[in-house]
């Protein structure tokens, strides 16, 4: 179990991959009721979800700068807090890109890779609150697993989604908008998958 004055480090971690969650869950909610007009609204709130887990990377940022022991490698939680920062950044990333291209209406392929990104947050963050307990990592390896299975699943959707858009799309603008819009959507599952990655590699150098 992690120390008192260690509690902060994953303490926050725990509360940044929060707001991932969050941003996940309000990605499903935008794909179920999805009005182009309501675009500039839905960037703005996914923003916001953004800006907070931000903050938690600047606080551990601080922390570390002033910080004389850690309870691993001050370059591993800075890796950590950096990564699970991208998280939110590649859901936001999502919406941006509806934005951009001007998606009028959304493919049924994009509701199922959202609906697993939001199991791929929440396993992470349960991951991240056994975090502190990485010298007694038998729970933590399998969650990292868990989280890698995540990913493979959402590969395989990815693969059936590209293949599917032009069973959707007759424009070539519109097919080359939706195969960005699917790659960001891959890329949030990629970020969660490197999260488990910078557990591994905790667990590795420190038992």
């Amino acid at each position: 179990m992690a120390k008192k004055n260690d509690k902060f480090y994953f303490d926050t971690f725990v509360e940044a991959a929060t707001y991932s969650c969050q941003a996940a869950e309000f990605l499903v909610k935008c794909f179920d009721e999805y009005n182009p007009d309501n675009l500039p609204e839905y960037v703005a709130t996914m923003h916001g979800f953004e800006h907070a887990a931000d903050g938690k990377k600047h606080e551990v940022s601080t922390a570390l700068a002033k910080a004389f022991v850690t309870p691993i490698d001050r370059e591993d939680l800075a890796l950590m807090s950096q990564s699970i920062d991208d998280v939110a950044d590649s859901l936001e990333e999502v919406l941006q890109g509806f934005y951009i291209y001007g998606i009028e209406t959304v493919l049924p392929e994009a509701k199922v890779i959202a609906a697993e990104l939001v199991q791929c947050c929440a396993k992470m963050k349960e991951m991240l609150e056994e975090f502190g307990n990485f010298k007694k990592p038998a729970k933590l390896r399998a969650l990292c697993i868990e989280i890698n299975n995540r990913e493979e699943t959402c590969d395989r959707l990815y693969m059936s989604a590209m293949r599917a858009i032009r069973t959707h799309c007759d424009d070539p603008l519109e097919v080359v908008s939706w195969r960005e819009i699917y790659d960001k959507l891959e890329n949030c599952a990629d970020a969660c998958e490197h999260v488990g990655d910078c557990v591994e590699t905790v667990v590795m150098k420190n038992t």
